[in-house]
């Protein structure tokens, strides 16, 4: 009995060892608990931040805390009509262009305490419900007081005090390179911060359809997607510096793909304060078509570099004609400010209220002048173009030369019968008949069908008087004076080789 208690006593000691050993072995086949298992390492890798380095992450955060209660969602209700197609016509005869109600929506930027709010005009075109949505979740319906489609637009009202108002800051001032965030409501996503750097200044990316229509983007890399645009572009002082607006898509899925465009705010000022006054904007117009002037233009006109912008043509009895602007004149300066893009001076403009004078500093047969010019309203502008009058008589006797090729500059020319000089409106010129691809007239836009009425700020009534200019100007540039068929009109300069 006492050897069998031994025994088990012993067996006992044996089981406890082996479990032991299985417990603090590798076969897993006992567990410890949660509280005992180490996920991660004990220590982060920099436990310490330079100061610099912190301060420029802390500035992230605090503009993202200061600025977004600013920033609202503006859901809209629209109504579209659905055109069905060809093929149901026999079935539903009566019921095309079905209208049906869409919800859509956007950014704004609170720009007063008492409820005004600055956003896109495509954002809330023809909306007949808009709802804004405040940081703090709270719901307001809104009306809409004044859009201006030619700048992409609007400032919308709801009733209500007290609000977080944002800085606007001075988009004259903004450098490439500089640090952005973008916040709005990306993707129905309430309250998105994006950070990226200014890509570039004075973008035109041709999305306003209009003659008249405002391009001067800021571009970005700073994320934009749908349902940003109205919202806030800012620094990192929290100022806003632009209206996000637009982005570069891949075309399938309307996402952003690396770039965002953003109406600057010095104009986003300026139409906020007309559209909340008058309900509309009072622009002023100078009054002239205008191009951005290449090399072999400023060549042409006698610039040393390629600057400002060249006067195309002039509107008759608009403010450049009474103040004496010319076409072929460069414009350099406007107010002491430099313009070298035709957007730049337009956007400039548009700041600006009809009856207001701005002072150009003009570039015009090898001299710098300035002019003065009063803004006019465009309805107050005759909308026929100013026309070139010829002072030769018609009748001159043309020389034997009727056709002409510029082998080296890669274009034909022929003299005009009566007829056709009465179809394109003209007193005088030359026709261009064929355009070699590639040749330097090609890469300046000189095309088949254009008529030549003048070369070297001369008329131009046959092709002999035209291959006298070009002759005379080897190893020059010649401006020369295109109108197309619809009796539109442009400058351009050709570099004539030695």
């Amino acid at each position: 009995m006492k050897r069998k208690n031994i025994v088990g006593t012993f067996s006992l000691i044996l089981l406890g060892v082996i479990f032991g050993a299985i417990l603090v072995s590798g076969f897993g086949w006992v567990k410890p608990g949660y509280a005992d298992i180490q996920i991660g390492a004990t220590r982060p890798p920099v436990e310490s931040i330079d100061a610099q380095a912190e301060a420029f992450n802390n500035a992230f955060v605090q503009v993202a805390e200061k600025v977004t209660p600013s920033i609202v969602q503006i859901t809209v209700v629209t109504t579209v009509k659905n055109k069905l197609p060809e093929e149901f016509h026999f079935f539903f005869p009566f019921k095309d262009d079905i209208p049906r109600e869409q919800q859509g929506g956007g950014s704004g930027i609170i720009i007063s305490e008492d409820g005004y709010i600055l956003t896109n005009n495509h954002v809330v075109e023809d909306a007949k419900q808009v709802t804004v949505t405040l940081h703090d979740k709270r719901q307001y319906d809104a009306e809409i007081v004044g859009t201006d489609p030619l700048t992409d637009l609007a400032v919308i009202k709801i009733d209500a005090n007290n609000l977080p108002v944002a800085y606007l800051g001075d988009s004259d001032k903004i450098k490439v390179g500089q640090w952005v965030m973008a916040i709005g409501n990306p993707l129905s996503l309430a309250s998105t911060v994006t950070a990226g750097i200014i890509s570039a200044k004075s973008r035109n990316i041709n999305i306003i359809r209009d003659q008249y229509g405002v391009e001067n983007f800021i571009q970005t890399d700073a994320a934009i997607n749908p349902g940003n645009s109205g919202g806030a572009l800012v620094d990192l002082t929290g100022a806003v510096i632009g209206i996000n607006t637009a982005i570069a898509t891949n075309g399938m899925t309307q996402s952003y793909i690396g770039y965002g465009f953003a109406i600057p705010i010095n104009l986003a000022k300026s139409v906020a304060k007309d559209l909340i006054e008058n309900g509309k904007v009072s622009r002023g117009y100078i009054g002239v078509s205008i191009s951005e002037v290449d090399a072999q233009t400023a060549k042409a006109i006698g610039l040393k570099e390629p600057k400002g912008v060249l006067v195309q043509d002039i509107v008759k009895g608009g403010a450049a004609e009474k103040a004496d602007i010319r076409e072929g004149d460069v414009i350099l300066k406007i107010d002491d400010k430099e313009v070298n893009q035709p957007n730049e001076l337009q956007s400039y403009v548009a700041t600006k209220r009809a009856g207001t004078e701005v002072k150009l500093t003009i570039f015009r047969n090898g001299k710098e002048i300035e002019k003065y010019v009063t803004l006019k309203a465009r309805d107050e502008d005759k909308s026929s173009k100013a026309k070139t009058v010829s002072k030769k008589d018609k009748s001159s006797k043309e020389k034997e030369i009727t056709e002409f090729t510029f082998e080296e500059l890669g274009f034909t020319v022929r003299n005009m019968s009566s007829s056709e000089l009465k179809d394109y409106n003209v007193e005088n010129g030359v026709l261009i008949t064929n355009v070699k691809r590639f040749s330097k007239a090609y890469n300046q836009r000189i095309g088949e069908g254009l008529v030549i009425t003048a070369a070297d700020k001369k008329e131009i009534h046959n092709v002999s008087e035209l291959k006298s200019i070009i002759e005379n100007k080897k190893g020059q540039a010649v401006l020369l004076k295109l109108v197309d068929s619809e009796g539109n009109s442009r400058l351009v300069g050709l570099e004539i080789p030695k």
